[in-house]
């Protein structure tokens, strides 16, 4: 065997490992590939579904957020007419209520003083006076609290 037949020997004996390395390769590329088709075809069945439902999802929370946004501009009119409401009723009430609780209140003070022995005067200028202070009163008793005219007055009934 000369060196060229040798040669010749040794390149077919690498050309027939090579080929057979490369079918061993080619045969499990193609096992790969065919389990590769099998599940994206299993993962398209069951993506189909899925996307259905979630459209079918989305399409339910964009109807159900228009409820939502119906219901809150209906709470916001809602708490506009019961501010609007009761301011009317405080600028109705709130007026004479507090004009008369000060009466009230005048006259549970000339009643308890005249309880603990304090008679009602009888004299005109006495009788002047205790209408001033009453008047006083109900002037404090309507005037905002800012403590000046008030702690005067209640200094003066206090005596």
């Amino acid at each position: 065997m000369s060196v060229g037949e040798l040669a010749g020997l040794l390149v077919a004996v690498f050309w027939a490992v090579l080929v057979t390395l490369l079918a061993v390769v080619l045969v499990r590329l193609s096992k790969v590939l065919r389990e590769a088709t099998v599940l994206v075809a299993a993962v398209t069945e069951q993506a189909v579904p899925l996307l259905t439902d979630a459209g079918a999802a989305v399409r339910s929370a964009n109807e159900q957020l228009e409820r939502v946004d119906e219901i809150t501009a209906n709470v916001q009119d809602a708490a506009a007419n019961a501010n609007a409401l009761s301011s009317t009723v405080a600028a109705t009430l709130g007026g004479p209520l507090v004009k008369v609780a000060a009466f009230s209140y005048g006259v549970r003070k000339a009643v308890s003083r005249q309880q603990s022995g304090l008679t009602v005067p009888q004299q005109a200028g006495e009788r002047e006076e205790l209408a001033r202070l009453i008047r006083a009163e109900v002037r404090a008793a309507t005037a905002p609290r800012g403590g000046g005219l008030l702690g005067r007055v209640r200094r003066a009934v206090r005596g």
